[in-house]
C-alpha cells in the first residue's frame, strides 16, 4: 500500500496570540531567498493503531503545534516578495489568517527498510515530506509560506515527522528550536505549557532584527541583485536517479582520526570532531569518483557555520532567523586523492575555522561581497555539508522517545552534500548522510570502509 493523506488542515496560533506581526529580512536571511527547502524527516518507533493515531495522537499534535506558534509566529507566516519596488521583503503574519499547512497521512511502507542505513532508493522518501504551497503572485508582491509539515502513521510500526521550510526563515540553530519546542509541548500536554515557558525560558526565539548589525546597507545591496530574479514554486527534485545511505563513526573513529592529524600537524589548532568526519567523509567522496581529467582541479569543500556567538557584538543565542558565516577549503584533486590527501583536508577546513569563522575580525569581513562569490562557484567542484552535531534534532521527543533516524532529504538536490547529526546508538558518535547515484555509493562505501582499518 502507497501513501494515503487522510487529512489536509491549516493550524493557526490560538486566537489573541497576537496583532499583525511583520519581520523585516536581514542581510543574513536575504542570501537564501532563492535556495530550495530544507527537508528533514523524523521516524519514531511508536507502534499505535490507527484509530488511536487519528483519535489521540493527531489532535495532541494539531494542539501542541497550535500553542508552538504562540511563541514561534513566523514559522505560521508567509514570504513576502515584493516586485519592482524598494521595499524589501518581508515574513508577514496576519492574525486570524495565517496557518501551518499540516497534513495527516497513512503508509504501508516497510518502515524497516526505510529507517535502516543500507543504501535505498532515494525517490521513495518523497511520500513523507510536506509539499510548499505554490508561490501565489499579487500586483505588487509575491506571497509563499514559509513552513510546511506532514504526519504520517505506519500502523504498528511507528510515525514519520516531515518538514520543509524555506531557508530564508532561519538556520538550522532556529528551525530545530522551532521542532524541539513543538515536541516539548506535545510531550507535557497543552495543559502544562506554562511549566514548558518556565523550563525553556530563556530559549524562546527573539525575533528583534536590531540584534544584526549592518552600517554598510548590505541588505540593500543583496536585495537589487536577488530582486532581478522572481520566486519560484518549489518543487521536489524527481526522479533523482540516487540512493541513500547513512554511515556511522564511532568515537573511537573520530578518535583515531584525530591523532593520525596531530601526530602530522602537531600544531594545529581546532581539531574537532566535525573537522575531521568533514575533512574524512570529502577525502572518500572525492576518491569514489575516480579517475578525473585533469589532476590539478580544485576541489571545494563549504560549510555554514552559527555565528551567534562569533560576531561582535554578539547575537543572542536564541535570535530567529538566518546567522551563519561560512568558510570554504580549497585543495588540488591530486592532493586530496593522495596519500597525505586526508590529512591536508583536516588542516584546511581547521584554517578555515579558525582564521576566517573564529576570527571576529574577519568573519563578516567581506560579507557585501557574499553573493558574487557564490556566483564564481557555480560550476565549480565542491561538497557541501548540512546539519551539524550542535543541534541534536533527533532528540526531539514528541512523547514516543528519541528520533529512530533522521533523513535530511534535502540534499538529495545539491550537488553534492552530505548531512551530519549526533549518532542514535554510539555514544559520541557522528551519522553522515549520503545521496549519490548507486555505483558512486558503493564505491565511496567501500572506501569509507576500508580508510577506518588502521
Amino acid at each position: 500500500m502507497a501513501t494515503s493523506v487522510l487529512e489536509t488542515c491549516r493550524v493557526p496560533a490560538p486566537p489573541g496570540a497576537t496583532a499583525d506581526l511583520s519581520v523585516p529580512l536581514t542581510f543574513l536571511d536575504i542570501a537564501w531567498l532563492h535556495f530550495h527547502p530544507i527537508r528533514r524527516l523524523l521516524f519514531y518507533d511508536y507502534p499505535c493503531s490507527k484509530p488511536y493515531f487519528l483519535e489521540t495522537v493527531a489532535p495532541k499534535l494539531k494542539e501542541s503545534l497550535s500553542l508552538t506558534l504562540r511563541h514561534y509566529l513566523p514559522v505560521a507566516g508567509d514570504l513576502i516578495y515584493p516586485l519592482n519596488s524598494e521595499k524589501k521583503p518581508e515574513i508577514q503574519y496576519v492574525a486570524g489568517d495565517s496557518a501551518v499547512s499540516l497534513t495527516i497521512a497513512e503508509s504501508g511502507s516497510d518502515f524497516d527498510h526505510l529507517t535502516a542505513y543500507h543504501a535505498r532508493d532515494a525517490d521513495q522518501f518523497y511520500e513523507f515530506v510536506p509539499e510548499i504551497d505554490p508561490v501565489t503572485d499579487e500586483s505588487e508582491y509575491q506571497k509563499v509560506p514559509v513552513m510546511a509539515l506532514k504526519v504520517t502513521l505506519f500502523p504498528g510500526r511507528g510515525i514519520c515527522v516531515g518538514f520543509a521550510n524555506l531557508h530564508c526563515l532561519g538556520d538550522a540553530s532556529s528551525v530545530v528550536g522551532f521542532i524541539q519546542a513543538w515536541a516539548s509541548i506535545s510531550k507535557l500536554g497543552g495543559d502544562h505549557e506554562q511549566e514548558f515557558l518556565t523550563r525553556h525560558a530563556e530559549s524562546l526565539p527573539i525575533l528583534d532584527r536590531s540584534v544584526i548589525n549592518d552600517p554598510l546597507g548590505i541588505d540593500t545591496i543583496f536585495w537589487k541583485v536577488i530582486r532581478e530574479v522572481p520566486l519560484k514554486s518549489s518543487s521536489f527534485p524527481l526522479p533523482t536517479s540516487r540512493v541513500r545511505a547513512t554511515y556511522i563513526l564511532r568515537q573511537a573513529d573520530i578518535k583515531k582520526l584525530k591523532d593520525l592529524v596531530l601526530a602530522k600537524k602537531p600544531g594545529l589548532l581546532q581539531v574537532s570532531s566535525f573537522v575531521v568526519t568533514a575533512a574524512y567523509v570529502w577525502t572518500c567522496f572525492v576518491k569514489s569518483e575516480g579517475q578525473v581529467d585533469d589532476d590539478n582541479v580544485l576541489e571545494f569543500f563549504i560549510f555554514a557555520a552559527d555565528i551567534r556567538a562569533r560576531i561582535d557584538p554578539p547575537v543572542p543565542a536564541n535570535y530567529f532567523g538566518n546567522c551563519l558565516g561560512y568558510g570554504a577549503a580549497k585543495i588540488e584533486h591530486k592532493q586530496l586523492v593522495g596519500e597525505e590527501g586526508f590529512v591536508i583536508a583536516a588542516e584546511a577546513i581547521a584554517e578555515q575555522i579558525k582564521n576566517r569563522l573564529n576570527n571576529k575580525e574577519q568573519v563578516l569581513k567581506g560579507a557585501e561581497n557574499w553573493l558574487s562569490d557564490v556566483k564564481k562557484m557555480f560550476g565549480v567542484r565542491a561538497m557541501g555539508v548540512s546539519g551539524s552535531p550542535k543541534f541534536d534534532l533527533s532528540s526531539a521527543d514528541f512523547g514516543w522517545g528519541r528520533a529512530r533516524k533522521l533523513e535530511v532529504v534535502s540534499i538529495d538536490g545539491e550537488k553534492h552534500s552530505m548531512s551530519l547529526c549526533k549518532s542514535r546508538d554510539s555514544e559520541g558518535g557522528l551519522e553522515v548522510g549520503m545521496s549519490l547515484p548507486k555505483p558512486r555509493m558503493e564505491a565511496f562505501a567501500a572506501i569509507f570502509e576500508d580508510g577506518l582499518r588502521f
